[in-house]
């Protein structure tokens, strides 16, 4: 019922400002009729400034050199070196692989911004961009919010039935990543690249066409809409939904008695409290706001003077793949374990080996040493 009448709210704010768009101005290409567009020259000294093509590509490249083999190794360590899976690591195995998958793009990004903002991979790979952008945005907040109520399920039944847990996770996780296979279909629809005959570029995703006769669907009105949509399906709503779990997780600690155990679960669910507060603040909440202020603009025709702010968020909104690995390593014991292992090339195996050999040793604190069952005797180095 609530989410019908969010959308013929939408629908009806569109309809409304959609008559007075034909005047807007900033940022939104003029149509030509011969298949390409004119800027202004505030949208055009934008384009040809340093914050997009030196600025942007130089954060992108950051976010590729940190974000691709800190995920990559997620991957790895939740597939191939964790042997108990549980639901948090499912989470966490698809947040990475979502990151992954995003990331691996980015260099087409990177390439476009430095050469003037100037697009010349296609319409396709265009499309494919701006969807996995939007793509690993969402998804992302999603499996942090799964990830976030899973934390605080586990604090507040902690007997729960592991394999039931599990099943929940696949079954949330299949139904996410349907859910944003779908909301991502309509940026292909949309024509993403768009040429500029007075600056002679093509741009991608970078300017917007009030309205092209030979696409409708192309309408502000219809990415006003969209914007609108996602920001409370896949913004608003979950960050609620974190809001709620996280109150209740701290509320649950706050009354447990003192002793080293809760302790400990005090100080990881702190952490992890900050570092999602962290990646919301940076990444999330600037630029689904500046989403929807900006195509709110466009469809009432107003001038969007605020653009250089809107693509700077935008880019932000890319570090949360080199956050996330942070998630992972403050959350999971199992995590750091393996990857140190897997950094100092030890198979399973031999870990396994280390743990049994070390187990049957016999500890002194009076001497600071290990005696084994046959009677050597081994100094601590710790």
């Amino acid at each position: 019922m609530h989410v019908m009448r969010v959308l013929r709210v939408a629908i009806l704010l569109s309809s409304l400002v959609y008559s007075t768009a034909q005047k807007g101005r900033g940022f939104i290409g003029k149509d030509t009729g011969d298949g390409t567009a004119e800027v202004d020259q505030e949208t055009a000294n934008v384009l040809k400034s340093g914050l997009t093509t030196v600025f942007l590509p130089v954060l992108y490249i950051i976010v590729v050199v940190v974000a691709i083999p800190t995920n990559a190794m997620a991957v790895w360590v939740f597939l191939f070196r964790t042997k108990k899976k549980h639901p948090a690591a499912i989470y966490m195995a698809n947040i990475a692989l979502c990151d992954l998958l995003f990331v691996i793009w980015i260099p087409l990004k990177i390439a476009y911004h430095f050469r003037g903002n100037d697009w010349t991979f296609g319409e396709g790979l265009c499309k494919v961009l701006v969807a996995f952008f939007y793509g690993n945005m969402y998804c992302s907040i999603l499996f942090i919010t799964c990830l976030s109520v899973q934390r605080y399920w586990v604090i507040a039944h902690p007997l729960s039935e592991q394999r039931r847990n599990n099943r929940v996770a696949i079954i949330m996780s299949l139904s996410i990543w349907v859910f944003i296979w779908l909301s991502t279909t309509p940026l292909y629809l949309y024509d993403q690249t768009v040429k500029i005959r007075n600056l002679g570029i093509t741009t991608c995703h970078d300017v917007s066409v009030i309205h092209n006769p030979t696409y409708p669907l192309q309408d502000v009105k219809h990415a006003f809409g969209y914007f609108l949509f996602m920001a409370v399906f896949g913004f608003l709503i979950p960050s609620v939904v974190i809001i709620v779990a996280y109150t209740g997780l701290l509320r649950i600690l706050g009354d447990s008695p003192d002793d080293q155990s809760v302790g400990k679960k005090r100080r990881k669910s702190v952490i992890l409290i900050v570092t999602v507060l962290v990646t919301f603040l940076v990444c999330f909440v600037p630029s689904n706001i500046m989403l929807v202020v900006h195509y709110s603009l466009l469809a009432t025709g107003a001038s969007d003077n605020g653009y250089g702010f809107y693509i700077t968020t935008l880019c932000l909104a890319s570090l949360n793949s080199c956050l996330d690995p942070f998630i992972y390593y403050y959350i999971s014991e199992d995590f750091r374990e393996n990857v140190k292992n897997t950094l100092l090339c030890r198979s399973s195996r031999t870990v396994d080996r280390m743990k049994v050999s070390f187990s049957s040793l016999k500890y002194s604190k009076k001497t600071n040493t290990y005696t084994s069952e046959s009677g050597q005797t081994q100094t601590s180095s710790c």
